[in-house]
């Protein structure tokens, strides 16, 4: 799958593959030694344990480094009327009677239990590039949709704390 990611987004997993490559390798290399200098490896959790974390450090490297190879770059700033990323989003629902405020953000700080929703969801897609005041179909499938209307936009609002997802 190919990612859609900022600038920001990629110094920030740069940032993370390196600091795995330098301190949590070499850590988990050394509990898999320390494990294993303790003998009878047939029944030595410890051993397993750090083999097992030293391998999923392992794939996440080869995760986060795959998904540098295959992302495309998209810019973080938009008109100033419109919506875009990292930009606060008061969407009134139309069928509910309510108003939500989101952050459009790209797909891997997606979170929509912190009301983070991706650009490449439905309503990530529908919003991008409108403007306060349009109304705007999003579409869940060929045959079924609804309706909301942007409230407000709140510009420019990417969080430097912001972490990438760990699977």
């Amino acid at each position: 799958m190919k990612e859609q990611l900022t600038k920001n987004d990629v110094k920030k997993i740069e940032e993370e593959i390196e600091y795995r490559k330098l301190v949590v390798r070499k850590e988990a290399i050394e509990a898999v030694k320390e494990a294993r200098a303790q003998g009878d490896l047939s029944e030595n959790f410890e051993y397993y344990a750090a083999k097992r974390d030293k391998n999923k450090n392992e794939s996440r490297i080869r995760y986060l480094e795959r998904m540098l190879k295959t992302a495309s770059i998209v810019e973080d700033h938009s008109k100033s009327d419109e919506v875009g990323l990292n930009n606060l989003v008061d969407i009134y629902f139309e069928d509910d009677d309510e108003t939500e405020r989101y952050k459009l953000v790209t797909s891997i700080r997606g979170n929509s239990l912190d009301n983070k929703i991706s650009i490449e969801s439905p309503l990530g897609k529908a919003i991008l590039g409108h403007k306060k005041g349009d109304r705007v179909l999003v579409k869940i499938s060929d045959t079924a949709g609804y309706y909301v209307e942007i409230r407000e936009i709140i510009k420019n609002t990417d969080d430097q704390e912001d972490q990438i997802r760990s699977f």
